[in-house]
């Protein structure tokens, strides 16, 4: 905000700030006196002696005029003398009637202004510039005011200041899943990184140009979308229970049919279907999702992001008008079939968001998914967000996350937060603006958590150390605990978990600080095992009953991230079924409000020779017309007979259509014999 914008706030305005009448010897009486200083109509002064007086003035002095009331008598035939009047009129909201010791009237005194103050506004406005740094408490406050936002915004955001205390009021006293919408921009975060200019320098003239839209939170829509219209999908709020709402989609009737017909396209495999389907519903939401998998296959990654989000600015559209993003009390049902395009519309844009190198905006719509659902995690997403926390540097919520959860979620016996959680305290521990005390309990809380992490989970060691060009000592290679052993032993559901931690996050164990940190403790561990200690013995026998099998939310997400070491592992129950993009292994006991109709083609049970004669003759029909009255044992005779007329006709007439073409005749039998 300017200086200009708080003099209007103020009823300040420039040109407006004449000598009030009883500055200039008229008592106005207590009617006409304005009470923001601006003279009434019936104002005896001139224009020019109006325009004479200075637009500005700074508050101290009218402070040091205050102090000063003698010496302002004594000038009381300059506008100076004037102003200050009239600035104290303006600042307490009516005219102030000062007198001095003899108990008469300043205004007495200035019934003949001088208009040379005019010419000492030059060195007045530079008076104002040196006494700006000395201003009281109340009006620094001003001044931070005047600050620009921008920078308000990079001095908040600055990493280097989380742990500050009034920083660290803020965030512990926030909801865990509280989602900041300025963090679900990815502009917000590369600008952090390359600068407004890189970002946005050719952005800039076509966002002038472009035509009116809706802003969203979730995503910008771009130029090059199709107009936007409703779709019929709608969102209600089902009930409230415990401060918590739970809400849902609706798919209207129209919107319903536009389904239908996208369950054919799927069927028949072809994705032209699809994209004939979107021309003419450019919005429809399962379309894009299962559209953009095949653009990713592709390796159109461009377009697949695109039409991601074009499915979540359809569904953002349609949201209700108390549903909140950031609240963390807003729940949708995933069993609903029409809640879980936007489960996965979240998931794979934060996906796309990882991959562009925006961590911090991917763990913004992370933490929005589990918000949704954090008892159930039908994507479970627990899985990935550490990764995303220490990827994005946010050591203090991943930290926090497994504190406050670690007690009714267990956090501790995924293999994911076993390993990630000391890691982010040994980062914490680096961080040198941080006190000693908080830095040395990081580091004892990151030792004791990695050695519960390798006698829980000791099949990581040696992929993780693999994926990293690690080669470690004889002992911890020959030793058994750590060896090819651990691997086969594990359970095929553990060693999915395994497998998808280690291919996920292997790239953030690779520094050399990391792996001299790590290295005493596996050989701390090893001297733990060989003693015999009771811990070992405990993890080894929660090993052998827990991690029987998976449930289908780890599937799911296996399915999603697409991790070549966890998609090898997955039973044979889950890979032997097609797997849809817009809907991968729904729920068992999913809530279905509506159920598509059945095909008005029957079943068929033609022989082959049927079907051969059909491939030839689309139109050819064995079985007839199908009876509807139900008296099949009566026709049955009459059914052969006119199936095998039919197949006797279709015979005849395919051996009518054939031609035999005569072979070439060649006019030169003998030929010259010669070779071209």
């Amino acid at each position: 905000m300017s200086r200009r914008a708080l003099r209007r706030l103020r009823g300040e305005q420039r040109g407006q700030e004449g000598p009030g009448l009883g500055q200039l010897g008229l008592d106005p009486g207590p009617e006409r006196a304005h009470p923001w200083g601006i003279p009434s109509l019936g104002c005896p002064c001139s224009s020019s002696l109006c325009l004479q007086i200075p637009a500005e003035e700074s508050e101290d002095e009218l402070l040091a005029g205050e102090e000063r009331p003698d010496t302002r008598l004594g000038e009381g035939d300059t506008a100076g003398g004037n102003q200050e009047g009239n600035k104290d009129r303006d600042k307490e909201g009516a005219v102030t009637k000062e007198t001095d010791g003899d108990g008469h009237r300043e205004g007495q005194e200035a019934e003949q202004p001088d208009p040379t103050p005019a010419s000492s506004n030059k060195p007045r406005k530079k008076k104002k510039k040196r006494k700006t740094k000395k201003n009281s408490a109340g009006e620094t406050v001003e001044d931070n005011d005047l600050e620009d936002i921008d920078s308000l915004l990079e001095r908040i955001e600055d990493p280097r200041l989380a742990p500050q205390s009034q920083g660290g009021i803020i965030t512990d006293s926030r909801p865990l899943l509280y989602v900041e919408h300025r963090n679900l921009n990815p502009e917000n975060e590369l600008k952090r990184y390359f600068g407004a200019r890189a970002v946005l320098g050719d952005q800039r003239p076509r966002q002038r140009q472009r035509q009116y839209v809706r802003s969203m939170w979730l995503t910008a829509p771009k130029n090059t979308w199709p107009r936007y219209s409703k779709t019929g999908i709608t969102m209600q709020l089902l009930d409230t229970r415990r401060g918590v709402q739970h809400f849902t989609f609706e798919h209207h009737r129209e919107y319903q049919q536009v389904q239908f017909k996208f369950l054919d396209a799927v069927e028949s495999m072809d994705p032209n279907n699809i994209v004939l389907l979107l021309q003419m519903n450019p919005y429809h939401v399962d379309s894009l999702l299962q559209l953009s998998d095949v653009c990713r296959m592709q390796e159109d990654q461009e377009m697949a992001r695109d039409l991601i989000e074009r499915a979540l600015y359809s569904l953002e559209c349609a949201f209700h008008p108390v549903f909140s993003l950031t609240s963390g009390a807003c729940r949708l049902d995933y069993r609903r079939p029409e809640n879980r395009a936007f489960f996965l519309a979240l998931f794979k844009h934060l996906m796309f968001l990882e991959k562009r190198g925006c961590p911090r905006t991917a763990l913004e719509f992370c933490k929005l998914i589990l918000s949704l659902d954090p008892e159930n995690d039908p994507l479970c997403v627990l899985l990935l967000i550490d990764f995303l926390s220490l990827r994005a540097r946010e050591y203090t919520f991943l930290t926090r996350l497994f504190q406050e959860w670690e007690s009714h979620r267990n956090l501790s016996q995924l293999p994911n937060f076993a390993f990630s959680v000391p890691l982010a305290y040994f980062f914490l521990s680096q961080q040198e603006e941080r006190p000693e005390l908080e830095r040395s309990q990081a580091r004892e809380r990151a030792a004791r958590l990695i050695q519960l992490a390798l006698i829980m989970f000791p099949s990581v060691l040696m992929p993780l150390l693999d994926h990293c060009s690690v080669q470690p000592d004889a002992r911890v290679t020959s030793h058994p605990f750590f060896g090819l052993n651990a691997q086969i032993s594990q359970s095929p559901a553990l060693n999915q978990l395994t497998s998808l931690y280690v291919g996920r996050t292997h790239a953030l164990w690779k520094d050399p600080a990391v792996m001299a940190w790590l290295e005493p403790h596996v050989h701390e561990v090893l001297r733990m095992v060989e003693a015999g200690d009771a811990l070992v013995q405990e993890a080894e026998h929660k090993r052998k009953i827990r991690y029987q099998s998976a449930p289908r939310n780890i599937y799911r997400h296996i399915i999603l991230s697409e991790m070549k070491e966890a998609t090898a592992a997955l039973p044979l129950e889950v890979t032997s079924q097609p797997v849809m993009g817009f809907d991968p292994l729904p729920p068992l006991d999913s809530i279905v409000s509506y159920t598509r109709p059945e095909r008005t083609s029957h079943p068929s049970n033609e022989s082959t020779l049927s079907l051969f004669f059909r491939s030839l003759l689309p139109n050819f029909n064995l079985q007839g017309d199908i009876r509807h009255d139900g008296d099949d044992e009566a026709g049955a005779a009459q059914d052969l007979n006119q199936g095998v007329n039919r197949l006797m006709a279709a015979m005849r007439d395919m051996l009518a259509n054939i031609q035999f073409q005569e072979p070439p005749r060649d006019d030169n039998p003998e030929g010259d014999g010669d070779w071209d």
